[in-house]
């Protein structure tokens, strides 16, 4: 595996059942990095992830026994849905072990294509361990998310796409999580052009590439941390990782703060929800040191549930100073919350709430503390704000309050 043929081959099979997510140019992201960026939209994929690629040709590989067997895996929710997607397209069974970590979208849409969930394991490798187990003593037909060369010749098709889309891409961004997507997508992009650069994005706190590299061998790192659940895997591909060294050219890795505001400027400029996984690319646009370059970056999936979106949003808007709270001590006595909150509304903050707390000290007459949560357009309105409060007399203290 992992030759053109194979590429070529999987390409044709995948067709049947993927979506070919042409290139979207980015107006928004160029003009803030200097490059010519084109989005690889994968979130939009069926089963709103790449996985199904990979998990669709790696069956179609199979022997009809094989398949009989019934099949199994360990995903924490975008593989899952592949496989029981395309296991359900072949007519086999399928099970799937998934981190009780999960989100409840993940598992719902998992189950909703017939597949058995059992959740197992705070991490993808507790849950991996666990399903070799079932593997072996029920005589399942494992499918390994990344570590397989054939998995990844399917993950690879994105790659026959985006150069036939767009032949003189200078560099492109893959999401790392084990590497079957980066060995699939960099394998095959070299074959078809040498000059190409393949650049690896993965989580901080969940570097295991970046880790490997330097070791010169998967090393398996003692933990994980990150919001990025899709790529917090503790040891990447051991049989893929030759792979990786050979065509990977750059890792770059990613704090959860920018993912956090990338998921605002994905929202806001291309009304497109991708899950934090799939905007490791696009927060590493910021990262990369080269002007006029066509760059693309893969969006890997779009599975986010609402309650995680919810709080993006809100640490998002935080972040980028469009909401935030403040604390002002003021007299007790009548006119002085008016007073406030006509300043406020005269440099255009909007209040979205308020807490007034007579006993903050035993002489009200001296002090009493209003926090004001407010609205603002970023972080000049709000220092405009706080200045106006300032020449009235006021003196208001940024504190951290979520709303």
């Amino acid at each position: 595996m992992l030759t053109l043929d194979a590429f070529e081959e999987a390409t044709e099979v995948v067709k049947k059942v993927a979506i070919e997510t042409n290139l979207l140019y980015s107006d928004y992201f160029s003009e803030q990095t200097g490059n010519k960026v084109y989005l690889k939209p994968e979130n939009m994929q069926k089963t709103g992830a790449y996985k199904l690629r990979g998990a669709y040709y790696k069956i179609s590989t199979l022997t009809d026994e094989e398949r009989a067997k019934g099949l199994i895996t360990a995903s924490a929710g975008n593989h899952a849905q592949g496989v029981a997607y395309a296991a359900k397209a072949y007519g086999c069974k399928a099970t799937i072990v998934m981190p009780t970590t999960t989100p409840l979208m993940k598992v719902n849409r998992t189950k909703s294509y017939g597949a058995e969930v059992v959740l197992y394991g705070d991490v993808y490798d507790e849950s991996a361990a666990h399903a070799q187990k079932l593997a072996e003593e029920k005589g399942y037909t494992f499918i390994h998310p990344f570590d397989d060369p054939v998995v990844a010749t399917g993950q690879g098709t994105i790659a026959m796409e985006i150069v036939k889309e767009l032949p003189l891409v200078d560099y492109i961004l893959v999401p790392v999580g084990g590497g079957g997507l980066a060995t699939g997508v960099s394998t095959l992009a070299k074959m078809l052009n040498p000059k190409i650069k393949i650049i690896a994005v993965e989580p901080a706190g969940a570097a295991c590439l970046q880790a490997s590299f330097e070791a010169g061998k998967p090393v398996t790192l003692d933990g994980v941390s990150t919001i990025a659940d899709g790529t917090a895997v503790k040891t990447p591909g051991v049989e893929i990782f030759p792979f990786l060294q050979k065509n990977i050219d750059e890792i770059i890795t990613v704090d959860d703060d920018e993912l956090i505001v990338a998921f605002l400027d994905m929202v806001e400029n291309h009304k497109m929800v991708v899950e934090n996984s799939g905007l490791l690319t696009v927060a590493a646009l910021k990262h990369l040191k080269v002007k006029d370059k066509k760059v693309v970056s893969i969006l890997s999936g779009g599975n986010m549930d609402i309650i995680t979106m919810s709080s993006v949003v809100q640490h998002g808007l935080i972040q980028r100073d469009r909401i935030f709270t403040i604390s002002v001590l003021l007299p007790d006595k009548p006119g002085e919350l008016v007073r406030v909150a006509s300043t406020i509304a005269e440099a255009q903050g909007n209040v979205i709430r308020l807490d007034h707390n007579q006993f903050v000290s035993t002489n009200r007459n001296a002090a009493v503390e209003l926090k004001i949560t407010m609205e603002s357009f970023g972080t000049e309105h709000k220092d405009k704000i706080i200045k106006a409060l300032k020449k009235i007399g006021y003196d208001p203290k940024l504190i951290s309050v979520m709303i």
